[in-house]
């Protein structure tokens, strides 16, 4: 058996560093950091305990078929609650002392009752009302003003089951509240036994369940597969050292886990202090001392994200070729550039066109900050005649007018593009009057810097999930503009850089895949 915290201080790298992003919730979540060396390490501690690996058997234990025998008369007294699973259980591998046990011999899961819509309410009038969602997690706020049964009524400590989703096994941590349908509560016969570690081993049992039923996925889970679910037991004696070292080794987890994340905070704000120093100087010396130190400092994706955003601020200030000039005259768009017009938005098929012989229409996502993506389209239904006037050429500039407040203003330049793909009306196209104007420099400049400042002004709209700017607006845009050859060499530079940006986030990316892997195989060799 391994010693899991000689364990943890031995592979303590692997742990802190195998992390992987993951995006947030909602539109414009973002992404956050997670741990993944240490969610492995959380989940070989609980596998080891309920597989009674975690600590030591102590033979003069009170074995726990003897504490099964008090719990089944607890039990044969508690008349008409209890739910007999019916069939043997299979044959299991258990520690010296232990034994197999389905839920039902030793709690109740009671189901929740359809407590009528009607008497919903979010005023806090009545019972709170613990629905699928509120297991395990924050209480989301909905109450029940309507008649109840007092068996009906959830304690604090009480253990619940959500039965839809995600399985969910948790104790409920809030005032008296109603249990309602889909969430079932442990009704445990006695106290024989320790309802924390009953807890974590059915955790585990209904994890397994998650997604698989018989032949078919399902996210839905049954009083009977409750009750029917096989745990190993132990004595109470060992139960208890079970759930003392669990507490030991989480609060072991959770210091690593703080730990690394202020550490990659204050990594982050000394990069971003390091950045914004850099955009205020004026001693362009200072980016040269910064690349020769690229490896060093940026080493998250979001340090790299931070420098990708600083090397186009430098790049509309004339900060990174030298030469540049030191007051660039300003220009307002629409001087610099020929008609603006919009697309067309028919109803298209949900599908890309598959061929360039297709016509699509180009979505809104096919502008990206400073990248256009014709894969971004829908095909053009055979019955409607396509419109060549709106077809997407290289060398066009694309900005998104309408849509989303984070949707909105986003501009790109097409070097080149398939043909037959028209823009929608929700974008407008431009291209720049003479060869006075880098189309790719026009687009940067609208991107970041003060021309982007003026563009999130110029954003209205009654609710962010839906704002416009108006072409009229756009036009009106100022822009630093210096020379043709600066604009030239500013756009290759950034190129350049932004290569090396994407360099720098792959090589991340197999580190901490090469880590997470690590994870992996130490997790499993110590379990094993």
């Amino acid at each position: 058996m391994s010693e899991i915290s000689a364990l943890a201080s031995e592979h303590l790298d692997i742990w802190t560093t195998a992390t992987e992003r993951r995006s947030g919730a909602g539109r414009g979540g973002g992404k956050r950091i997670s741990f993944y060396g240490i969610q492995r390490l959380r989940a070989l501690i609980l596998d080891l305990a309920v597989r009674g690996q975690l600590v030591p058997q102590v033979a003069s234990d009170e074995p726990a078929s003897e504490l099964m025998k008090r719990v089944g008369q607890i039990k044969d007294a508690q008349e008409g609650r209890g739910n007999k699973a019916a069939g043997a259980i299979p044959p299991m591998d258990v520690p010296a002392g232990w034994i197999a046990v389905r839920l039902a011999d030793l709690a109740n899961p009671q189901a929740g009752f359809a407590f009528k819509s009607v008497g919903f309410n979010e005023l806090g009038v009545g019972l709170p009302l613990i629905r699928i969602r509120d297991v395990g997690q924050p209480f989301t706020g909905t109450f029940y003003s309507g008649d109840y049964r007092d068996d009906f009524v959830v304690h604090e400590g009480d253990y619940l089951i959500s039965m839809d989703g995600e399985f969910r096994v948790a104790t409920w941590d809030g005032p008296d509240a109603l249990l309602n349908q889909r969430v079932s509560r442990l009704q445990f016969y006695g106290d024989e036994v320790v309802r924390p570690f009953v807890a974590l081993a059915l955790q585990t049992e209904l994890t397994q369940l998650q997604g698989v039923k018989a032949y078919t996925t399902v996210d839905h889970l049954s009083g009977k597969q409750i009750a029917g679910s096989v745990i190993r037991l132990p004595s109470i004696a060992e139960q208890r050292r079970i759930m003392a070292k669990v507490d030991e080794l989480m609060a072991l987890c959770d210091a690593l886990e703080g730990e690394s994340a202020t550490a990659l905070a204050a990594h982050q704000t000394l990069v971003e202090t390091l950045l914004a120093t850099l955009v205020k100087s004026a001693d362009a010396a200072n980016w040269t001392r910064l690349e020769a130190h690229f490896d060093a400092l940026f080493t998250t994706p979001a340090s790299v994200e931070a420098l990708e955003r600083t090397i186009l601020e430098l790049a509309v200030r004339g900060r990174l070729v030298a030469n540049s000039g030191n007051a660039w005259p300003t220009r307002k768009l629409e001087d610099l550039i020929g008609p603006m017009d919009s697309g067309w938005s028919p109803a298209c098929m949900e599908t890309p066109a598959p061929n360039e012989e297709a016509w699509g229409v180009l979505k809104t996502t096919a502008v990206q900050r400073l990248t256009y993506d014709e894969a971004q389209n829908k095909e053009l239904p055979a019955d409607l005649t396509p419109r060549p006037a709106a077809e997407c050429k290289a060398g066009d500039i694309l900005f998104t007018r309408a849509g989303p407040m984070n949707r909105v203003g986003i501009c790109c330049y097409v070097e080149a593009t398939r043909p037959r793909l028209m823009i929608s009306d929700k974008i407008i196209r431009f291209r720049p009057v003479s060869d006075e104007v880098n189309g790719a420099f026009l687009a940067l400049a609208l991107s970041v810097g003060p021309a982007a400042k003026q563009i999130e002004e110029a954003k209205s709209g009654m609710a962010t999930s839906q704002v416009n700017v108006s072409q009229a607006k756009l036009r009106g845009v100022t822009i630093a503009l210096p020379s043709p050859e600066v604009q030239r060499a500013t756009v290759e530079r950034v190129g350049t850089l932004m290569s090396l940006c994407d360099l720098l986030k792959a090589q991340i990316e197999d580190a901490a895949l090469t880590q997470m892997r690590l994870a992996d195989a130490i997790t499993e060799r110590a379990a094993a």
